[in-house]
């Protein structure tokens, strides 16, 4: 297998690099440097469509199509969504990119045909087939469009590997994957037909870091381990036809190449490796002018459940600055804010994904508060409906 080696001129090159003030660096590697224990502001207010292009997607609602909306992928056809994980219902619903309902999929179960755990779907349109990624089986399970079993395949195994927590659709042939408590090679593309390894993605760090805090309670052997993180955060992302990779226990954001080879492109400041406690950065949107990213600190309270304090920040390519941000909906009339901490990257058309819940917008509708397509859609809508997709996506040229 090939490993991807980083060499020593450009760790060197990091190593060295000054705390910056938000300044872009020039040269073949460009690379912003962000000091994370630094408060940005002010604050800057952003309309959403001023930067990036929206579409809606009403889901159809009848008896058999009654979900929360939560997207598990979209292609150029087909629309695949999931009620959330506490129902754990297994229910896999398809629609067409326009809303429409078309079939109800159920695979959930025991046998080696089915997933014990939804937590994941990639589309694949091109092969006409969806990868369930199956954390609690720890396997990958493919069927085609229709629910039809066509094969599995196992998580990788290795020391202290445990399932792939982000997966993607990287080609016909593959799927990137990021498996978090890997040590050493967390970053691995994979065959879509069998699960074997075809590419490490090697990324350097010193010690392997989590967001995470356990306690053990009990006594003797009534001793059980509890945990306790910050939610959901992502570590791949699409981005111009290449691949953002964030690998929390690294001090640089790296960029994926088509020949396999990273690129800096974010390096954060103090290293993670000399902190205690840890305070790592999470990317969380990225578009051709501003890149959206946030601190947290490894820190909990268990007394007061409370922790993980965050603060949130922007890069402004144009002006070559950080600041502090609040991002509105300009399809409403009011100050509608989007939470960039809630969104989740799906392919490099499609950026990302929010819902937006029925009875919501009709209430908006009824106090006059939508415009444009929205304000269309919602004239439409009950308060029993499903929700409406908003598909957060690259401007077009």
């Amino acid at each position: 297998m090939k490993r991807i080696n980083i060499t020593l001129v450009i760790i060197l090159f990091l190593v060295t690099v000054p705390e910056s003030k938000g300044q872009k660096q020039t040269g073949s590697n460009d690379f912003i440097t962000v000091n994370i224990v630094k408060n940005y502001s002010p604050k800057k207010e952003l309309i959403l469509q001023d930067f990036m292009d929206v579409e809606y997607i009403a889901l159809e609602t009848n008896d058999e199509f009654i979900n929360q909306g939560i997207v598990l992928d979209i292609g150029k056809e087909f629309v695949l969504v999931k009620n959330r994980n506490r129902i754990n219902d297994g229910n896999i619903f398809v629609y067409d990119r326009t809303g429409k309902a078309i079939r109800k999929i159920n695979r959930k179960g025991q046998s080696g045909e089915e997933y014990i755990s939804l937590y994941s779907i990639n589309l694949d349109e091109e092969n006409k087939e969806m990868f369930v990624n199956d954390i609690l089986g720890k396997k990958i399970v493919v069927y085609d469009l229709y629910g039809n079993f066509k094969r599995s395949f196992k998580h990788k195994n290795g020391t202290d590997s445990q399932f792939y927590s982000d997966i993607f659709n990287y080609d016909r042939q593959h799927l990137i994957c990021y498996d978090e408590y890997n040590k050493e090679l967390p970053f691995v593309l994979i065959s879509k037909q069998d699960g074997h390894i075809s590419q490490e993605i090697k990324i350097p760090f010193k010690e392997k870091k989590f967001l995470s805090q356990i306690k053990k309670t009990g006594e003797n052997n009534g001793q059980a381990v509890i945990g306790a993180g910050p939610g959901r955060y992502y570590s791949i992302f699409p981005f111009n036809d290449n691949w953002i990779l964030s690998e929390l226990s690294s001090d640089t954001v790296y960029t994926c190449m088509p020949d396999y080879s990273l690129h800096p492109f974010i390096a954060r400041t103090p290293s993670i490796q000399s902190m205690n406690p840890e305070e790592g950065l999470i990317i969380r949107l990225v578009s051709d002018r501003y890149y959206f990213m946030e601190s947290i600190k490894n820190i909990y309270d268990w007394d007061t459940q409370e922790g993980f304090p965050s603060k949130y920040f922007m890069y402004d390519t144009k002006e070559q600055s950080f600041s502090g941000y609040t991002v509105y909906n300009g399809d409403f009339t009011t100050k509608k804010e989007i939470y960039m901490s809630m969104i989740k990257p799906i392919n490099h058309e499609i950026t990302s994904w929010n819902s937006l819940e029925a009875y919501q917008l009709v209430e908006s509708y009824n106090k006059g508060e939508l415009k444009g397509k929205l304000k269309e859609i919602a004239s439409k809508l009950d308060e029993d409906s499903n929700p409406v997709i908003m598909l957060i996506k690259h401007k077009s040229l």
